[in-house]
């Protein structure tokens, strides 16, 4: 229980000592979203198939079930369709009027009840598979790249400033408040690693600093495998960015693979902000709430994808690669070798 829930149960209490017991609302009758549209309809508005939607709500529903009858006329599976209607849209607003009966601020304690129930599935459906050789397989076929299992980069989730004296932190280099987000993806646009914690104006690299990821990756957990990033990364062993200045053709041929391997992590962000269009919205949450929102939204990418639920056709606005670039003092021998000897050794023998 937060503070904002400790407050909320006081005034209640209080307002009922002064006014004596509140009588208890009156419901209108609530249609059944899962009949009332027809799949295409159903998955407009809800983002995910009626198939989906269900398996989400196995996983989920005692976790969604209130013990009490506070909320008694809003059924677990209702309130997963208002989070998920929320999801869909970022209007509190919009939900209240698409489930009759609903207050805002009922509607905003079932989004933070259901967010955490599916964020706590991330262990199970956001993970690294144990064995890589089939990621490896899948990122060689896009340009020839060898040795890949993820591609990295961090996106920004705009939320309202949340005031107080660390508010400038959550202001990022393009002037707006945000979490700044770091996921490692797949050659088929599954997040297999996410960071969500970080504010706005927290460099790419640090984030990637402080993870736990990039410890499994320097003790080469994953075996010889690299992660490809932009320029907004340190190029190391392990992790390969682009050359700043290509001059041969060897090293063009790198660069050009490097790239056009890597774009996965930007059409992922693309397709999960498309499906989740809260993602993109300026989230008005208390900022302890976004964090799970981000995290479900993700756990439901993942498990569309599973599911073969087809990707929205309308697209969002392609990411640019508009970061800081990182520039080291210092540079590891083994770090920069590593890139060299690929494109010599490796990428020079394609032209040849």
């Amino acid at each position: 229980m937060d503070i904002f829930d400790i407050i909320e149960e006081e005034f209640d209490e209080f307002f009922d000592r002064v006014t004596g017991p509140r009588r208890e609302p009156i419901f209108r009758n609530r249609s059944n979203n899962m009949e009332k549209y027809d799949d295409t309809d159903f998955k407009m508005r809800f983002r995910l198939s009626k198939v989906a939607v269900t398996y989400v709500f196995s996983l989920i529903q005692d976790t969604i079930t209130a013990p009490t009858s506070r909320n008694y006329a809003v059924t677990p599976m209702d309130r997963l369709l208002l989070t998920l209607r929320y999801y869909a849209t970022g209007s509190f607003l919009t939900v209240v009027g698409d489930f009759t009966g609903v207050s805002k601020a009922s509607a905003s304690r079932i989004v933070k009840l259901v967010s955490h129930a599916i964020a706590q599935l991330r262990l199970q459906f956001i993970k690294f598979p144990t064995n890589t050789n089939h990621l490896q397989e899948e990122f060689y076929d896009i340009a020839r790249f060898p040795k890949v299992i993820a591609a990295i980069d961090c996106t920004h989730i705009p939320i309202k400033s949340p005031g107080g004296e660390n508010a400038e932190n959550f202001r990022n280099r393009q002037s707006f408040f945000s979490f700044n987000v770091q996921a490692l993806v797949t050659a088929k646009l599954k997040i297999i690693d996410i960071v969500a914690r970080w504010p706005g104006a927290t460099h790419d690299q640090t984030i990637f600093n402080n993870s736990f990821i990039k410890q499994q990756l320097m003790n080469r957990e994953f075996g010889p495998c690299v992660v490809l990033g932009d320029n907004g990364y340190e190029n190391n062993s392990y992790l390969l960015t682009p050359l700043s200045n290509p001059r041969t053709p060897a090293e063009q041929l790198y660069n050009e693979s490097q790239i056009r391997t890597r774009n996965v992590v930007e059409r992922t962000f693309g397709v999960w902000k498309n499906r989740f269009p809260v993602l993109t919205k300026k989230i008005i949450l208390h900022v302890s709430r976004v964090q799970a929102v981000i995290v479900a939204c993700a756990v439901l990418h993942n498990i569309a994808i599973d599911m073969g639920d087809q990707q929205f056709e309308e697209n969002w606005p392609e990411e640019s690669d508009n970061g800081e670039e990182y520039h080291s003092s210092t540079q590891n021998t083994e770090d920069s070798s590593v890139r060299s000897n690929l494109i010599n050794d490796y990428f020079a023998s394609l032209i040849r």
